[in-house]
């Protein structure tokens, strides 16, 4: 099983952020943290790297529920999403597979829940897709 759903899009990294932003919203997340990592490893330990951007997403609903059926799943939120750039026209959009992730705990209750996120996640993949991408 892969831990991730991805998709890669013909088009640059900015558009691809604001592309996947509002794919996530029109499936109920927001973003709650925003980790740039070209500028995080170049100012950290001075090294340059490709425009690399995780994106915290978080459905507040489906958080809220997860958190009643296990309070330490908090541990594994939110919903991480990674857009990076391949080249100056393609950008790869991954977001975290709910469902691989939660085979770490125990919870018949937690994995049902898990696959709602995933097939939301999997709707945001699939929008991006039918944009403008080549699968990888």
């Amino acid at each position: 099983m892969t831990y991730y759903l991805a998709t890669i899009l013909e088009t640059s990294f900015s558009e691809a952020i604001e592309m996947t932003e509002l794919a996530l919203q029109s499936e109920g997340f927001g973003i709650i943290s925003r980790i740039d990592m070209q500028e995080a490893l170049k100012t950290k330990i001075g090294v340059d790297f490709r425009p690399y951007t995780i994106l915290g997403a978080c459905n507040p609903k489906l958080a809220y529920e997860a958190l009643q059926i296990e309070d330490k799943v908090g541990t594994m939120l939110p919903c991480n999403v990674v857009v990076q750039a391949i080249d100056d026209r393609h950008t790869e959009v991954a977001a975290i597979d709910p469902v691989a992730s939660m085979q770490a705990i125990e919870n018949a209750d937690l994995v049902s829940a898990a696959g709602e996120v995933r097939a939301k996640l999997a709707k945001v993949i699939e929008s991006l897709d039918a944009g403008n991408a080549t699968d990888r």
